[in-house]
């Protein structure tokens, strides 16, 4: 079995920092996993929205990612976030879905989840797809 976790890892330090895993990863859809750590927290004991947002980020580019071909990669253009419940749990679930996929222009929208299946935020974004120079 592949390991996606371990090969986006390799290609970027900030995931490799951040901890987060790919649980699943189809055409256009990826989950992922982060084990909450003390660095993350905010003084009120809180995950930072900012470690909320790099992991909706994170996991839209690499749903956006599942369905490139080998030459194309992927750069975000913009991100809007609601953070719905303070996320103060261990470790939190990422789902995101390309919802539109344009030869420019993907769609996707990500939901940041508990272990408990609380709603934490809700984010949709778009991001580019960069085709190579001719």
């Amino acid at each position: 079995m592949f390991d996606y976790t371990e090969e986006i890892r390799k290609q970027s330090a900030f995931v490799k920092l951040l901890g987060l895993s790919i649980e699943k990863l189809e055409n256009g859809f990826c989950q992922s996993r982060l084990q909450i750590r003390e660095e993350f927290l905010n003084k009120r004991k809180i995950v930072h929205g900012g470690v909320i947002y790099s992991m909706a980020d994170i996991s839209m580019g690499v749903a956006v990612y599942s369905t490139l071909k080998r030459e194309e990669e992927t750069a975000t253009i913009e991100i809007k976030i609601n953070y719905l419940k303070p996320a103060n749990q261990k470790v939190l679930i990422c789902d995101a879905r390309v919802i539109q996929r344009g030869k420019q222009v993907s769609v996707i929208e990500a939901e940041i989840k508990s272990e408990d299946d609380h709603v934490i935020a809700k984010a949709i974004g778009s991001f580019s797809i960069i085709k190579p120079r001719e």
